[in-house]
């Protein structure tokens, strides 16, 4: 099903919203994207990062009402919560736990799904529309976020059954990680830096937008530095689907040389993404588990890093 038209609910994700007053001045300064470049008709990812650069969440930022709303995988919620509160205590903005408050859906070619609700589709990554509570956000090609108001999600959730078939959310995730879009999860949080994950590739990371918790290290790897780790899409033989974190191995090297960010079964086998060395890539021998693990082969993303084009933001 995950090459053909779906819906799936999203239920692996949490909803983090902070709000008031001072909502886009606190968050600018604590994630790696720009909140000027948010508006009514664009959202966008972004991180979290400690000083040290590495991420302590990913999400996709949403403005809504008198703030924003951040998706993120739901194990690591509670944390950022706490410890952004922290942080927040000087400013006029609340944090809290709206996952209860919103229901959200992944459609995957549904156009005439979503304009039987009354919205346009939006189709360049990013771009939102909105239409009676109900928010659409295209996040890959013909891929749609929808986020939908709790007392609405019956309503829209037989809506959209009346006109697409239900897949799964493995279904949904296999489509983001060909569109190559990673996330930290539980078990990766606090390993990758951003450009790891190639999150400056999807308009994750602003290079324009001044300090915030961890730019240091991010802008210095982007500006000065060689960056040897980052993230691949691959495939592998085998169904049992590796979890976040898992090693891969290279018997070229002798050792680990890289971690599983996420990963879906296709049906005949899994495809994952997972952030490798980039010497480990090119010797082409590349193992799931351990040195003698189910060989792992290298697919392409559907974009190109380039340095040049990413400061620009």
């Amino acid at each position: 099903m995950a090459d053909s038209a779906f819906f799936s609910p999203l239920s692996h994700e949490g909803i983090l919203a902070v709000r008031g007053s001072d909502a886009g001045k606190f968050l600018q300064g604590q994630l790696t994207c720009n909140i000027n470049y948010l508006s009514q008709e664009h959202a966008s990812l972004g991180a979290r990062c400690m000083v040290k650069g590495r991420m302590q969440s990913s999400f996709r930022i949403v403005p809504e009402g008198n703030g924003y709303l951040l998706a993120m995988a739901s194990e690591l919620l509670d944390a950022q919560l706490a410890d952004l509160k922290k942080y927040a205590v000087f400013s006029k903005a609340t944090l809290s736990d709206e996952s209860a408050a919103w229901a959200r859906f992944g459609l995957q070619g549904g156009e005439a799904a979503l304009q039987a609700l009354g919205l346009t589709p939006p189709v360049e990554a990013g771009a939102t529309v909105r239409h009676e509570g109900l928010i659409a956000i295209a996040v890959s090609a013909g891929r749609v976020e929808l986020w939908v108001p709790a007392e609405q999600a019956a309503h829209v959730g037989a809506a959209l059954a009346a006109s697409l078939p239900e897949g799964s959310l493995n279904d949904w995730l296999l489509g983001q990680i060909r569109a190559g879009i990673g996330q930290v999860m539980g078990p990766t949080r606090e390993l990758f830096i951003p450009q790891m994950i190639n999150l400056q590739a999807v308009d994750g990371v602003s290079f324009k937008k001044g300090c915030y918790t961890g730019q240091e290290i991010v802008a210095r790897m982007q500006y000065l530095g060689k960056l040897k780790r980052r993230q691949y899409r691959l495939a592998l033989d085998q169904q049992d689907i590796p979890a976040p974190g898992a090693e891969i191995f290279s018997p070229t090297h002798g050792s680990s040389v890289g971690e599983v960010v996420m990963a879906a079964n296709t049906g005949t086998g899994c495809e994952l993404l997972a952030v490798i060395s980039a010497d480990a890539v090119a010797d082409d021998n590349l193992h799931l588990g351990s040195l003698e693990g189910p060989r792992l082969h290298v697919l392409s993303l559907p974009y190109e890093l380039d340095r040049d084009r990413e400061i620009q933001r």
